[in-house]
């Protein structure tokens, strides 16, 4: 590693809000033109010195599937920033992350915007290939008799929208699906699960109570006036008894309910890097480094989904030249309660480590007080793109707010990714 480190010099995201609520009439370029440029106002520079952005996202607008470069373009900042869409499921934000990471350090830009939105709010339905088929062949005639004839073969169930779902193509399954599989393997119960769900929603109110949240989120002004400037999901009053009255939603025995679940949200996050030579050269005080950056893939068939952050943990702390127990802070992704504890299985594990990572043993030992204490994304919401632009900045304000030095993120996704990276404080 380089003594010049790329540095995080400042960093925003919008309030986090269900799906089809506040946010529903903005679109994902809007909510991401909102963090970017709230990002580079913070930070007091020109924005003509930043050479570039990388923003991700998972469910593209039709009409703008570029949404980096349609975000760069609401933000107001100058058109002349090249802007790259990242798709890496729910690891999206955090791969641009590192991919500005990796253009700094290789000299080919010194100043660089990462992160991602969602809007589910904004998914659309589909239709059926027969549908498009008939529709695109009936545009191309060119008479009128060919288009009477043509419409003679129409069915009432081409009008038949196919709900956007979220599956893996590969096996069928989708996530809370898979999710619930993998609470069984590893023998994560519903209590345990509830439990871990309820103290996640408790951090989170608590983090927003003591001012917290207030270092990063930046509130989104509506047309009618008024200003959404928190998470709109988190649940103070939730309990044991509230959320053990819920349904299973996968299987009818199944543990993964909506109340130990990520909910469908809305929302954007970003940051801005350099190297910490040009921070200082432009006056400008980091918040942290990045360490390292390390991401890992499964056979889906062969093991649970989303257990491929385990397998990038050691890959990520070798980089950083540190061991688990150097570790001050834990920020990882609560797509599923029993996902998060299955993954705590798995790095507490001899024979996960020996067998799955060829280690001589565990990776270590989780301590519940350093992991989420801000909550995580049970109760803050999960969009998609803009997770990981998330978790990197509740662990560097969260670094800064427990004075302590190391943090380490960690981002389950689809298709069996996972993406770990080591963050830094800067004093």
């Amino acid at each position: 590693m380089s003594n010049d480190r790329v540095v995080i010099v400042s960093g925003t995201r919008t309030p986090f809000v269900r799906a089809r609520t506040v946010f529903q009439k903005l679109s994902p370029a809007a909510l991401g033109g909102v963090t970017l440029r709230e990002t580079t106002a913070r930070a007091g520079i020109d924005p003509k010195l930043i050479d570039e952005c990388y923003f991700g996202i998972v469910t593209a607008p039709a009409e703008g599937s570029n949404i980096a470069r349609e975000s760069l373009f609401d933000s107001g900042l100058p058109a002349t920033i090249p802007a790259t869409t990242i798709n890496r499921y729910c690891a999206s934000s955090a791969e641009a992350v590192a991919g500005i990471v990796a253009k700094i350090q290789s000299g080919q830009i010194e100043i660089g915007l990462a992160g991602g939105v969602e809007s589910i709010s904004s998914v659309r339905a589909l239709f059926s290939q027969e549908a498009t088929d008939f529709f695109q062949d009936f545009a191309k005639m060119k008479t009128a008799g060919q288009r009477i004839g043509h419409f003679k073969n129409f069915k009432l169930g081409l009008l038949a929208p196919h709900a956007p779902g979220i599956k893996e193509a590969t096996t069928g399954l989708t996530m809370g699906q898979s999710a619930d599989l993998m609470a069984r393997e590893f023998k994560v119960g519903r209590s345990e699960q509830d439990e871990y769900a309820m103290n996640s929603h408790l951090k989170a109110h608590q983090g927003w109570e003591k001012g917290f949240f207030k270092t990063h989120v930046v509130g989104v002004s509506q047309k009618d006036g008024n200003l959404i400037d928190r998470d709109t999901d988190i649940r103070s009053d939730t309990s044991m008894e509230k959320l053990g009255k819920l349904r299973p939603v996968f299987y009818k025995d199944g543990t993964i309910t909506a109340g130990n679940a990520s909910p469908l949200t809305d929302g954007a996050s970003s940051v801005l890097l350099m190297k910490e030579s040009k921070a200082r050269e432009l006056g400008l005080k980091p918040i942290a480094a990045i360490r390292s950056y390390a991401a890992a893939a499964i056979d889906i068939k062969k093991e649970p989904l989303l257990i491929g952050p385990v397998y990038a943990i050691p890959r990520a702390l070798k980089m950083a030249g540190i061991s688990w127990n150097d570790l001050d802070l834990f920020e990882i992704h609560e797509a599923f309660a029993g996902q998060v504890l299955s993954t705590f299985r798995a790095i507490e594990s001899d024979q996960f480590a020996k067998e799955k990572l060829g280690l001589g043993s565990k990776i270590g030992t989780v301590d519940p007080s350093k992991t989420n204490p801000h909550g995580g994304s049970i109760p803050l919401g999960h969009p998609f793109g803009a997770t990981g632009g998330r978790m990197v900045l509740q662990a560097i304000h969260g670094l800064q707010t427990l004075n302590k030095s190391l943090g380490l993120i960690s981002i389950c996704a689809a298709g069996g990714i996972g993406s770990v990276m080591v963050v830094e404080r800067i004093n």
